[in-house]
């Protein structure tokens, strides 16, 4: 029974292995954006930092127990790769942002991992050493699997899910999924029992996903606008029972024939108020004067 806990638990050490290893993987398109703007303003270091200090601290446990070896290799991955996000970050970040990266970096990585380190080798022995430095990997990981809920909160208050990327949130699932039969089937408590509050987590970003992104897709058709047709005018000729449709006349073109409409009005208007006065004018009809009107622009029957 051992020895098929032992095949099922490697299995599944391994298929943690590739989850995990396209996890770490992630955070590749952030950075190429980094490296397009030449700036990280917008991002922060934080998750990085974190990731660097969680995967040291693991290697640290999986050294103090046996078939753990998985768990090392994977962690050894882990703390490679976010080295060189970090000091990705540290290349393009501003002043500010590069000395608060290596304040955290001094505090977390330097201080805590190696205050750790000292404390359970100067004062734990044995199976004692490993099981406190379980408990405080356990504890760190709870810590960890929290942190999203800031991103849960910000997706509810929104209404949207610009900032939580579906793929990622199925993959860290699945991790968690998988990492917790590999404790399980280890037996090892510390392993397990983080990742069943990170599957809760990861079930629950999924589940908003799906709400927030049907409704995003609604709003959106529900803000299109129908488009406006344009007026077209129609002349039709009785002679030969033909519709002929005019183009459109041009905003300049609309405003000469109101200023030639008011122009003719007011002509009429005065030649109406000087008759009484003028025998000899009446009945004479007032003629435009031609040079002021506005010239109109030709208008082609199609």
């Amino acid at each position: 029974m051992a020895g098929i806990s032992g095949h099922w638990a490697f299995a599944f050490g391994i298929l943690g292995n590739i989850i995990s290893f396209i996890v770490f993987l992630s955070p590749i398109p952030t950075f190429y954006k980094i490296y397009k703007k030449k700036s990280t303003e917008g991002y922060q270091s934080i998750p990085y930092v974190v990731a660097l200090f969680s995967s040291m601290l693991w290697i640290y446990y999986a050294l103090l127990k046996t078939n753990t070896t998985l768990l090392i290799t994977i962690n050894s991955f882990g703390v490679f790769i976010e080295t060189i996000y970090v000091g990705f970050y540290l290349f393009y970040a501003p002043k500010k942002d590069r000395v608060q990266t290596i304040k955290m970096l001094m505090l977390s990585v330097v201080g805590g991992f190696g205050a750790i380190v000292l404390v359970t080798e100067f004062l734990f022995k044995g199976v004692v050493r490993g099981q406190v430095v379980g408990w405080i990997c356990l504890i760190f990981s709870l810590c960890v699997f929290v942190a999203p809920l800031g991103i849960v909160r910000q997706v509810i208050k929104t209404k949207s899910v610009e900032y939580m990327p579906l793929l990622l949130s199925i993959f860290l699932t699945l991790s968690a999924v998988v990492w917790f039969f590999y404790g399980l089937l280890l037996k090892d408590i510390n392993i397990a029992a983080p990742n069943v509050l990170g599957f809760i987590f990861g079930i629950l970003q999924i589940v908003l996903y799906v709400i927030y992104n049907k409704k995003e897709k609604v709003i959106l058709k529900e803000q299109k606008l129908p488009e406006i047709q344009k007026a077209a005018v129609i002349v039709s000729d009785d002679n030969t029972n033909v519709n002929k449709k005019l183009p459109e006349l041009t905003q300049e073109q609309i405003i000469d024939i109101v200023r030639l409409a008011g122009l003719l009005a007011n002509t009429d208007k005065v030649q109406v108020a000087t008759c009484p006065h003028d025998h000899a004018n009446c009945g004479v009809k007032a003629t435009p004067n031609v040079e002021n009107m506005p010239k109109l622009q030709t208008v082609e029957a199609s």
